[in-house]
């Protein structure tokens, strides 16, 4: 019978590979070499494979594996185009509904970061990011936009950590998310969805100078 647990195991590790760039784009994958790596049998794999081309990041070709996608650039910018709508929507969504249990996940994350930023502590930062945003998706009530937002989230892991890694553009990302939170404790559903929606909008606008400079470099 077949291991639904497993399966989700391997799809999780290869998809992992491929979005922290440990699988880059055009890298061919079998079923071979990476079931000898990951040391299960070629099912779970092919089942893997399967689903990873079903979502874009391969592309299976008959007799031959799957050739790596990953996530490009036009990707990126969509992602964070849709970040932007579904961001701001969960952010007036958690205004409304925020327990005081989310108000102290939320204010704790935040002062942690405010620690962090004034001591450089990238690693540290990138992991506040990540629960100041997944509170915020909490708090909002709605599991189906928790789900997608984690999605897209999980999907940039290592564009978001590029950015994160400019100390300015931290400082900065902090400070908006206390402008956030200040905004969520007054319940304003409004000003919650702007300043959540220019954050990541601002986020995307750091990116894309990001990219520029490597493109340049490597001219």
């Amino acid at each position: 019978m077949e291991d639904n647990g497993l399966n989700a195991r391997v799809y999780r590790r290869i998809e992992d590979g491929i979005l922290s760039g440990e699988y880059s784009v055009g890298t061919s994958l079998t079923e071979q070499e990476v079931s000898r790596v990951t040391g299960v049998s070629r099912t779970p794999v092919r089942a893997a494979l399967q689903r990873l081309e079903q979502e874009g990041l391969v592309r299976l070709i008959p007799n031959k594996g799957a050739v790596v996608l990953g996530i490009s650039q036009a990707d990126l910018v969509d992602i964070y185009r849709m970040r932007v709508r579904l961001e701001g929507l969960a952010a007036a969504m958690a205004a409304e509904r925020l327990t005081e249990r989310d108000i102290v996940a939320l204010r704790e994350t935040v002062e942690l970061a405010e620690f962090y930023v004034a001591r450089g502590d990238a690693a540290k930062l990138r992991d506040l990011d990540s629960n100041f945003h997944e509170a915020v998706y909490n708090a909002s009530g709605s599991r189906m936009l928790r789900q997608t937002l984690s999605d897209l989230h999980h999907k940039i892991g290592v564009w978001r950590a590029k950015s994160l890694a400019d100390p300015h553009r931290v400082q900065e990302s902090v400070a908006e998310h206390r402008a956030i939170l200040n905004a969520l404790i007054a319940r304003d559903a409004a000003l919650a969805d702007s300043l959540t929606s220019r954050h990541v909008e601002r986020a995307l606008t750091n990116l894309i100078r990001i990219i520029e400079q490597e493109n340049s470099k490597e001219k």
